[in-house]
């Protein structure tokens, strides 16, 4: 316009020197201040990659079940669908149908197995894809400073060598899960209700999850809408264990969901003081099951819902609730989520070491979204320390296994301290709402 004084664009340079000035200015507080979530997770994730490419190369392989993982999806292209017969090194095939259809692409992918560096490398794919989906959360959700995220991701040994230096399935039912809690955040419930499913097919510890996601379906969506939702979730199941549910039923269930599989002393993390006959006793798990099921019963009665609210409304329709529906806060969902995951790990009858990829990245979560104000940064630090100590001393000790029960306690007891949903509904979250995508 003539004669008059153009508008600088906000891409100009003159705007993004003005953001790297105050970000320079600001340089103390980069580590601190969640509005630098992005900045720091992004400088992080591209670091990851050097990483994982210097522990592929320079640190040795350690074959434990990949070898294992192969001979049994060769049974199953060899034309064998009875799960009682397919069987690899370590033992019987006792993973879901999910399981066999990825790694017997990887199978091929690798020249049946034999090429173990460039599954390392896929495995890599799998862990900077995991990290992604966990950084996401964290982004969104702006509960944790960003210089705990190193601990998320640089310092861990163990996590790295579970990923690229071990080959187990429990990274990949674990990049699904992070996946589908993203879909959750976003709205995308019936999207995000599949790839659940297809994590829970890789492995079954992604059950979990399962009461805390009930938990939001039902609050979302009422008990009549849930249903639709977790057929959804069976049908999948279903599907994908067609071959062998036609071959031998009872074999494939008792074998891919054996929920009262024999764990062995020798390699567990939590519960080396005990002694072997009370580690292996059946009335030791199932008091275990009975606290880990009244633990759930009183965080959904009273942590996971708004104060007043009667159990029985979330069985309703949300508009017919007495108390009128609002959308869930992403940290919401996110830590009912997390908590419904981490105290089915504090009751577990035993925790192996490729278990720590299971809860590792929501621990920071979980312990900043504690109700202890007193909690200094210093002490949530100190507590994830201990936890990745206990998990890299093998074999594990009584000093071990007790440090990692009571860490586990005192972010357990955070969890109760803090504070339940707002029983206002006019009350809305910290951060702005995405777009309802109820579906």
């Amino acid at each position: 316009m003539a004669g008059g004084v153009r508008k600088r664009s906000a891409g100009s340079p003159s705007a993004l020197w003005g953001k790297l000035n105050t970000l320079w200015q600001d340089k103390h507080m980069v580590l601190f201040r969640s509005e630098y979530t992005l900045l720091v997770v992004s400088v992080l994730w591209f670091m990851e990659i050097g990483i994982n490419v210097w522990v592929i190369q320079k640190v040795a392989y350690t074959e434990i079940d990949w070898k294992a993982y192969m001979d049994e999806v060769e049974g199953v292209i060899n034309g064998t669908y009875d799960y009682t017969e397919l069987k690899g090194d370590t033992g019987p095939l006792v993973y879901p149908a999910g399981f066999v259809y990825i790694f017997t692409a990887l199978y091929y992918v690798t020249s049946r197995g034999v090429n173990i560096r460039l599954a390392q490398y896929i495995f890599a794919a799998f862990y900077l894809i995991t990290l992604l989906l966990v950084f996401r959360v964290y982004h969104r959700t702006k509960k944790v400073p960003p210089y705990v995220f190193f601990f998320v991701c640089c310092a861990s040994y163990r996590i790295h060598s579970i990923f690229v230096l071990r080959l187990f399935n429990d990274p990949v039912a674990m990049m699904l899960l992070f996946a589908a809690v993203n879909l959750f955040m976003d709205g995308h419930w019936t999207l995000g209700c599949c790839l659940y499913s297809l994590a829970v097919s890789v492995k079954m510890n992604v059950l979990l999850f399962a009461p805390g996601l009930l938990m939001l379906l039902l609050s979302e969506f009422g008990l009549i809408r849930t249903i639709p939702k977790l057929s959804l979730c069976a049908v999948i199941q279903l599907l994908l264990g067609l071959p062998f549910l036609l071959e031998n039923p009872m074999g494939y269930m008792s074998r891919a969901f054996d929920l009262g599989r024999q764990f062995i002393f020798k390699w567990t993390v939590n519960w080396r003081f005990l002694p072997e006959w009370l580690f292996l006793n059946r009335y030791f798990h199932l008091l275990l099951l009975a606290v880990h099921l009244l633990t759930l019963l009183l965080f959904a009665l009273r942590r996971w819902k708004r104060p007043g609210e009667s159990i029985f409304e979330l069985l309703k329709e949300p508009s017919k609730r007495k108390t009128p529906a609002r959308k869930i806060p992403v940290d919401q969902i996110v830590l009912i989520l997390f908590s419904s995951n981490f105290i089915g790990m504090c009751f577990s009858r035993s925790l192996h070491y490729q278990f720590y990829v299971w809860y590792f990245h929501t621990l920071p979560f979980l312990l900043w979204s504690g109700g202890v104000k007193k909690l200094a940064h210093l002490l949530r630090v100190l507590i994830l320390g201990l936890i990745e100590l206990s998990w890299n001393t093998y074999p594990s000790t009584d000093g071990s296994s007790a440090a990692l029960h009571v860490c586990h306690l005192i972010i357990l007891l955070c969890l109760w301290l803090a504070p339940p949903l707002p029983s206002n509904p006019t009350e809305t979250q910290e951060h702005p709402p995405v777009k309802d995508k109820r579906q």
